[in-house]
């Protein structure tokens, strides 16, 4: 039985089923010698497929990793600056996994690599509303205005945020903390948010996705999650 290729190669793990027909678009995937549309349906089995070259194999095991990302880091396999790539503090994990999702170059915290295609679009995708939380240090002494506009939305440059759920843990003069958690994954989104209310982010710590907790895990370490944690994270995305 044919599927479509974008379906066939992000349950072969190559991404997710969004970055796969990227992948076709560019012209980097080849079917039977010739290069590959998104129109084009596939056989497994019968058709010879190439990714940069490479091909594509039957699936492999289903990996499901969190990691402890430390600033200075990318959350993408590659980077056309050079900069390391969390990929890079994985170690002993011959399955070709990805992140999910973004974190700021600058931010730190949890981070969700698998290559589960069909569970990673789902942890990606707004509609699923599953909440991200970060723990937020912010420039100068919030005020409750700010933290009303945070939870109705903000209105940036790319359109009103959904709202979010914001509270406040400290604040004085010079600092506050807050523990924001959103459903959407905008381009440096907190950042934007807060700095649009007057108090720019010094600090940013993802501290779970979901029901995925960062808890003790060590800056720079990652881990495998339980059978129960991968339960109540497709529970959650009613995967």
């Amino acid at each position: 039985m044919k599927e479509r290729l974008q379906k066939v190669m992000a349950h072969a793990g190559i991404a997710s089923r969004r970055a796969c027909e990227e992948l076709i678009r560019d012209g980097r995937v080849l079917v039977n010698g010739k290069v590959a549309t998104l129109g084009t349906k596939v056989n497994l089995d019968a058709d010879r497929i190439l990714v940069d070259g490479e091909p594509l194999v039957a699936k492999e095991r289903k990996r499901y990793l969190l990691l402890h990302k430390p600033p200075g880091f990318v959350t993408t396999v590659q980077d056309q600056f050079g900069r390391k790539s969390v990929m890079d503090l994985l170690t002993n994990v011959p399955e070709r996994v990805y992140p999910v999702g973004r974190l700021d170059y600058d931010s730190e915290g949890l981070v969700f690599l698998t290559n589960d295609g069909a569970l990673a679009y789902r942890v990606m995708h707004p509609k699923f509303e599953l909440p991200k939380t970060y723990l937020v240090t912010v420039d100068g002494e919030i005020t409750m205005d700010a933290v009303y506009r945070l939870r109705q939305g903000v209105k940036l440059e790319d359109g009103l945020t959904y709202p979010a759920d914001v509270s406040v843990i400290h604040k004085e003069r010079e600092r506050s903390v807050l523990r924001i958690s959103i459903s959407e994954g905008r381009n440096r989104q907190i950042r934007r948010m807060c700095e649009t209310v007057g108090n720019p982010v010094v600090r940013l710590t993802r501290t779970a996705i979901g029901p995925l907790k960062l808890g003790k895990l060590k800056s720079g370490e990652f881990r495998e999650l339980t059978l129960q944690e991968i339960g109540k994270l497709k529970q959650a995305v009613k995967g």
